[in-house]
């Protein structure tokens, strides 16, 4: 006990605080070092150039107490790459983490803090206590000897020139390597520079978009009645799908459904749904993403050509790309906006406004449905009433709690399963030349393999966040009207396709839209389509090949399963 005392006496005096504080914010660049696999030269740099620079800084001021607390961002930094490497097992804090600290609703961010207790518990026993200690020696007015200071300089100096020329060292033998991608915290600065960059550019959006237009035109005969439903799934991953080969049956109702082409072979080009979604309704992808800053969505497309256009959403506003295109449409609702978080929040909320909307019986009708799907905390994305496997009530983020976690995820798809059954079942009913588009934005981890990657959205994706569902159902009179177009839906089935990249051009080419930026060696409903290389948009924007993007083989070889080529 009194040796304990001694311990936390030295912890608490001045200079205790000065060699804790470097110390903790050390713990990611030593981490990075193994999750990131490092070069040797790049690991010094990565530990003694950072490290030695904090070292140096917290001898410009003589109570050690004022530095920590001027060092808060790097504390805070430091505390959130622990989160991460704890949720996702590596990669440093991205530009779309910090993008998501600004478009996750609250709720959704406290479902996951709560489920996250190890790494936050490690944040609150190691980080928070050294802002306590700091204030503490602050308020004592703690003063360290001039000579201990001096002492430190020459230290930290040594290492800063030691990582200096490690740094060095690592931009001479790897021709990839860049301070500002690859040495932490270089780049999480460089990262927070991009997501302002980027939030700037978005604010934007209305004046920099205000003239485009797709000169779109409707081909198909006016007299016709055409209805067509865009469903944007939620973290829906294909190989819980029934329809994909899944062991258990999530699927019931659509495996039984006349009309319905599975794409076998989808893959999304994004692992997050601020970037994924915004594709799904837009003509961009990873190829030119950064031309959505000056493009519209794919609501304005059917629009021109003469659709009336309604966007629902089951998710919350988030000042984002999804909001901006769907509020194109000449109705528009957010549904957990609009009863005040009142009512019924599952995805069975959406059919009745289909049904409401299809009962007006308008002849061009485009229907956009944003699902909550299978968003974590999964046991709260449907009615308790559709719990077919149990138990599913485990809400913690514990490899043990994995069949638990199955049961619930389970339980959305096949709850989706339902809701795209009931929207399939309005269409048939009004007699149209209908269809309707299925696809998710991103999968999810859920304990797989012996990696125990759990969620979504980390820089570096897995195969169980790439491979999505893409569906495509067209009613009797559609295939009736236009047989070619249902006949190329089949034979594209079981080609590549990334999702992000041929709905846009998909949907167009089913409706009949023409438009110079309709692409149909792109449409998976075109006898022109031609599968491309699959590509992955990287946390930078920029288009990387899928194979690039994968560092586990285990990914590379579920890929192969499935008879797709990363």
């Amino acid at each position: 006990m009194k040796r304990l005392k001694t311990i936390l006496q030295g912890c608490a005096s001045a200079r205790g605080l000065f060699f804790i504080t470097i110390l903790v914010l050390a713990i990611p660049n030593v981490a990075l070092c193994f999750t990131e696999r490092m070069a040797p030269a790049a690991c010094l740099a990565n530990v003694l150039l950072p490290v030695g620079a904090e070292w140096l800084l917290m001898t410009a001021n003589r109570c050690p107490g004022k530095m920590t607390w001027a060092m808060f961002l790097l504390v805070f930094f430091a505390a959130f790459q622990v989160v991460l490497l704890y949720l996702f097992g590596n990669s440093i804090i991205a530009v779309d983490m910090f993008l998501n600290l600004v478009t996750t609703n609250p709720g959704e961010a406290l479902e996951l803090l709560d489920n996250l207790i190890p790494a936050v518990s490690f944040v609150v026993v190691v980080y928070v206590p050294v802002l306590v200690l700091a204030v503490v020696s602050i308020r004592r007015k703690d003063r360290l000897p001039r000579s201990f200071l001096s002492f430190q300089r020459r230290l930290a100096a040594i290492a800063v020139a030691t990582g200096m020329a490690s740094l060095g060292a690592s931009y001479a033998t790897d021709d990839d390597y860049r301070a500002e991608l690859h040495l932490y915290p270089a780049n999480v600065f460089y990262n927070l520079w991009l997501a302002v960059e980027r939030t700037n550019a978005t604010n934007a959006y209305a004046e920099t978009s205000a003239g485009f237009s797709f000169n779109a035109a409707a081909t198909h005969h006016d007299s016709c009645r055409e209805a067509y439903v865009l469903v944007i799934g939620e973290t829906a991953r294909a190989c819980s799908f029934g329809l994909y080969g899944y062991g258990r049956d999530t699927t019931p109702l659509l495996g039984k459904t006349g009309g319905l082409v599975a794409f076998t072979k989808a893959v999304t080009q994004s692992n997050t749904t601020h970037k994924s979604v915004p594709m799904l309704l837009s003509a961009v992808s990873a190829e030119n993403f950064d031309s959505i800053y000056y493009e519209k969505g794919i609501i304005t497309a059917f629009k021109e050509a003469g659709f009336h256009t309604v966007f629902i959403s089951n998710q919350r506003p988030n000042h984002s790309f999804i909001d901006f295109f769907g509020e194109e449409a000449d109705e528009w609702t957010f549904l957990k906006e609009r009863d005040g978080g009142r009512g019924d929040h599952s995805d069975a909320a959406l059919l009745s406004e289909v049904r409401r909307v299809l009962a007006k019986g308008r002849m061009k009708e485009l229907i956009v449905l944003h699902t909550y799907g299978s968003h974590f905390n999964y046991r709260e994305r449907y009615p308790r009433s559709a719990a077919h496997f149990r138990p599913d009530d485990a809400t913690e983020a514990k490899a043990n709690n994995r069949p638990s976690l199955v049961n619930a995820y389970d339980n959305t798809i096949r709850f989706t399963d339902s809701v795209l059954h009931g929207v399939v079942a309005e269409l048939a009913a009004t007699g149209a030349r209908a269809a309707m588009v299925y696809t998710s934005d991103h999968g999810e981890n859920i304990f797989d393999d012996s990696r125990r990657l759990f969620l979504h959205a980390s820089p570096v994706p897995s195969y169980y966040e790439l491979h999505v569902p893409l569906m495509v159902w067209t009613s009797d009179a559609y295939r009736r009207s236009w047989p070619q177009t249902a006949a190329a839906l089949a034979a594209n089935s079981g080609k590549p396709v990334a999702t992000s990249l041929s709905v846009f051009h998909t949907m167009l080419d089913i409706a009949g839209i023409a438009s110079p930026m309709r692409n149909d060696a792109l449409s998976v409903a075109s006898t022109r389509y031609k599968p491309r290389p699959l590509l992955y948009l990287n946390d930078h924007n920029r288009a990387v090949p899928l194979g690039k993007m994968l560092r586990s083989e285990k990914d590379v070889r579920k890929f192969h399963e499935k008879g797709i080529k990363p």
